[in-house]
């Protein structure tokens, strides 16, 4: 069973329980949710509240592909000291969930994954996007965001499980002409 969710040009979310049929189109993304996990018979949990201005919140996950659990002694000093506004988290990996200040979304993750790198010596390697090609919103520190730090994060990652180095990855970015 799976449940599909979709933004509409015209600002509604489309959602649809693709076991029943169940499809619903409104203007409240939650209550889109709310009504499919209802039809699919899943618990919903309400969304957390806001977070201050200036903050942001976001995941970040540590996935070893050699099958490292939440619980391997590597993230055994993170976990009793995760930086400020992070509580780690199992999900089948170690995960960070994180409520941090930060001029703009890449501006919080960019300081914690430093600070994490720095302080405990491990490099997290994505956001906990699963499906990073299903692109929603045009908000700079919105779910489109989450999606450019998890790809870049994820794309450092295994560049460097290939060979390759900071120097490679930075040209690329300098051959797109991004300014």
């Amino acid at each position: 069973m799976g449940l599909s969710f979709r933004r509409n040009p015209d600002g509604t979310t489309t959602g649809r329980n693709e076991e029943t049929g169940f499809t619903v189109t409104l203007a409240d993304e939650h209550e889109v949710e709310r009504r499919l996990y209802e039809d699919a018979a899943w618990e919903c949990t309400p969304p957390p509240p806001p977070v201050p201005p200036g903050y942001h919140r976001f995941s970040l996950v540590h996935e070893d592909f050699a099958e490292a659990g939440f619980e391997d002694e590597r993230y055994a000093a993170l976990r009793a000291n995760p930086p400020q506004g992070c509580e780690p988290a199992d999900w089948g990996c170690f995960a960070l969930e994180c409520q941090r200040p930060g001029k703009t979304l890449l501006d919080a993750v960019t300081s914690t994954v430093a600070e994490i790198r720095r302080e405990h010596g491990l490099v997290m390697n994505g956001m906990g996007i699963e499906k990073p090609q299903e692109w929603l919103g045009d908000d700079k520190n919105g779910h489109g965001a989450h999606i450019v730090g998890h790809l870049l994060l994820m794309a450092v990652h295994r560049a460097s499980l290939l060979g390759y180095r900071r120097k490679d990855l930075v040209r690329l970015l300098d051959a797109t002409g991004v300014e």
